[in-house]
């Protein structure tokens, strides 16, 4: 009674100001209390009986004054619609049978939803590698941010975000937390301690520029790296690509794998230049006449031309020197035409396989690296596409190592010893132009280095030691990051130039701009982001109270099921207070990866809470445990949980690993 004696008294002190009921004391409450019964039924049952009861309450009473509209309005705006907005909102399956009491199974306080894990990619941030050495070659790890500098286009820049990476034994702490965290259901199925494999920290990408190696230099490289290939480590994984797309070897440990395709590898040019060797017109002399419109290096193209074929008698006539003219610059013209459109094409696929190769690594979960073995070569008209491989690469946190498969080279002052003795000597400014081609051949190998934070080993013939360095990851490297000021989405390029206050005989490698974006990503773009940078990770962030427990079941030999359960302590997250409810929104993604690292499966799982106070203290004092299972084949397998909340827009990312046997 004493539930109903509030509503009742209230209501009847209602009903009488209005003039509804006058004197009846059984009246008002008799149709209070059928009024609240109805208030206290199910949505469909007050949909169907409160205008009944109202009828049949007020007949009994006859104490109503004639204002029948007035009163069906009042009671049933009382009786139905609050209830009815509460009640018939979407229902959502909850993210676990074990995260909730039972009560609360079928309640709109939380929700989830299951899709699979995709990601955009997203510009805002300027992200900077910067690895910083000594005299000896070393990497110096013990710079703050306000050592630093950073100009965008000669103005200074604020740096927003600084961290210092030192590569770690991420795999270790992974097998200790999958020892020390056991199931918190207890389950004896669950994988066991001391089960759980040596994961894959380090990946390192082989790729052999055979478009423009001779065979002597790439027999030369592959030997070496032969050598440093087999003494990679337990928890090291190794592939090998060609920039031709013609030899691929994906990750593995596999040493009979790496020297097969090692040793298969051989030089592939996409296009035959030409078939002249007089002129001798390099990619280099044909971007200079036909792009850069460099009337030297015309010149010398010309001369070459006329001195091709039979020599013209100095006595010639001057109609006759004047069609040599004519028949040179018509040669000149065809065969930069022609070789012009092979290095394009050249460069290009080069450049595109690259790019494809840093966007696969950086899906891989641990330090990642590709070692480009190249003679090098230019790119023109392709700055944007090698600019937007070294910003994928900085935000993935790949580095790129170039080693110059020429080694210590010297250009020849009276041309190469094989031209031919039919022809003319070359001219005087040839040598200029060779060596001109063979420094701006290193200009890409060294951008790409210095851009990501790697090294750049050339003008050296000790290809073990170049690979030893170019195979290594820097033992420290710092990211800096700032928002460009006043920045235009065109598409322009901005020049990036990092300094050290004071350098101390300290060299520095950082990239050298960027390419402004076009449009900026809305916040879920850049949540999106964050969650798949820390997904393709190893390292471990704990600023969410997120444990990762890891479960299998065999259903047969060649068949298990894996389930990945994360326990979230919601009580100690950042909630936002809306019409007495707490709110936030967990982002949890679960990521399987095979014992090579790759891919294997990934499922995001979005949890909605709108929590009363109550069921918030008490029924949720344990925390939830969300589940996500994957169907995969018994092995070896890394998990990667990552977790994000949406109102604290805090992550927390844990390291699993489990066999199954």
């Amino acid at each position: 009674m004493a539930f109903v004696k509030f509503p009742v008294e209230n209501g009847c002190t209602l009903f009488r100001s209005i003039g509804v009921i006058r004197n009846s004391e059984y009246a008002c409450s008799l149709i209070m209390r059928t009024v609240w019964s109805v208030m206290r039924s199910s949505a469909e049952a007050r949909c169907l009986a409160a205008p009944a009861a109202l009828s049949f309450a007020l007949f009994r009473s006859k104490f109503f004054s004639c204002k029948p509209l007035l009163i069906i309005s009042l009671i049933l705006t009382f009786a139905t619609v609050p209830s009815l907005a509460q009640d018939v909102s979407p229902k959502v399956p909850e993210p676990t049978p074990t995260a909730q009491p039972k009560s609360d199974q079928n309640t709109v306080e939380l929700a989830s939803r299951d899709e699979p894990a995709t990601f955009k990619v997203n510009v805002k941030l300027v992200v900077v590698r910067a690895v910083v050495r000594d005299a000896q070659g070393h990497a110096v790890g013990n710079l703050r941010q306000e050592d630093f500098e950073v100009f965008d286009n000669r103005k200074p820049q604020l740096i927003s975000q600084f961290e210092v990476e030192q590569p770690g034994t991420l795999a270790a702490k992974a097998r200790q937390n999958a020892e020390q965290n056991p199931d918190p259901s207890g389950d004896d199925s669950s994988s066991k301690p001391g089960t759980a494999p040596a994961a894959p920290e380090r990946f390192v990408a082989y790729l052999f520029d055979d478009v423009h190696l001779e065979f002597g230099d790439l027999a030369q490289t592959r030997e070496a790296a032969w050598r440093q290939v087999s003494a990679l480590r337990p928890t090291d994984r190794a592939a090998i690509f060609t920039t031709s797309g013609r030899t691929m070897l994906d990750f593995t440990d596999d040493q009979t794998k790496l020297h097969a395709t090692l040793f298969k590898l051989n030089p592939q040019p996409i296009a035959s230049v030409h078939t002249h060797d007089c002129p001798d017109i390099s990619y280099y002399q044909a971007d200079q006449i036909i792009n850069k419109n460099d009337p030297q290096a015309l010149s010398i193209a010309l001369q070459e031309a006329s001195g091709c074929g039979p020599m013209a008698s100095v006595q010639s006539s001057a109609a006759l020197q004047a069609a040599l003219a004519s028949r040179a610059s018509a040669t000149v013209s065809a065969i930069c035409t022609q070789v012009l459109a092979a290095g394009d094409q050249e460069s290009r696929v080069s450049l595109g396989l690259l790019k494809d190769i840093v966007r696969d690594i950086s899906r891989k979960p641990g330090q990642r690296s590709i070692v480009l073995v190249s003679p090098g070569f230019i790119a023109p008209k392709l700055e944007y596409e090698y600019i937007d491989i070294i910003d994928h690469a900085v935000r993935s946190q790949v580095i790129v190592n170039t080693l110059d498969a020429r080694g210590l080279y010297a250009l020849l002052p009276f041309g190469d010893i094989s031209y031919s003795g039919s022809h003319a000597p070359p001219p005087p400014g040839k040598t200029l132009i060779e060596s001109a081609a063979a420094s701006a051949n290193d200009e890409l190998l060294a951008s790409l280095a210095d851009g990501t934070g790697g090294v750049f080993f050339h003008n050296n013939n000790d290809f073990d030691e170049g690979f030893r360095r170019v195979a290594q990851t820097p033992e420290y490297s710092y990211v800096l990051a700032f928002a460009p000021q006043n920045l235009k989405l065109d598409g322009s390029f901005h020049t990036l130039k990092v300094k050290l206050k004071n350098p101390q005989k300290l060299t520095l490698q950082a990239r050298r701009g960027y390419y402004a974006p076009k449009r900026f990503a809305d916040p879920n773009e850049e949540a999106k982001r964050e969650i798949e940078d820390a997904m393709y990770s190893q390292e471990e962030l704990h600023n969410l109270p997120v444990k990762l427990h890891t479960q299998f079941f065999k259903s047969s030999d060649a068949d298990a099921k894996l389930v990945v359960l994360a326990h979230v302590d919601v009580q100690h997250l950042h909630f936002r207070k809306l019409e007495g409810r707490n709110n936030n929104v967990l982002t949890c993604v679960s990521a399987v990866f095979n014992r090579n690292g790759n891919f294997v499966q990934g499922m995001e799982k979005t949890v909605t809470m709108n929590l009363k106070d109550e069921t918030l203290e008490r029924k949720l004092a344990s925390g939830i445990t969300l589940k996500t299972s994957f169907d995969v084949k018994p092995g070896s397998y890394l998990v990667r949980l990552v977790v994000r909340d949406e109102q604290g827009q805090a992550m927390s990312a844990e390291n699993g690993t489990v066999e199954i046997r």
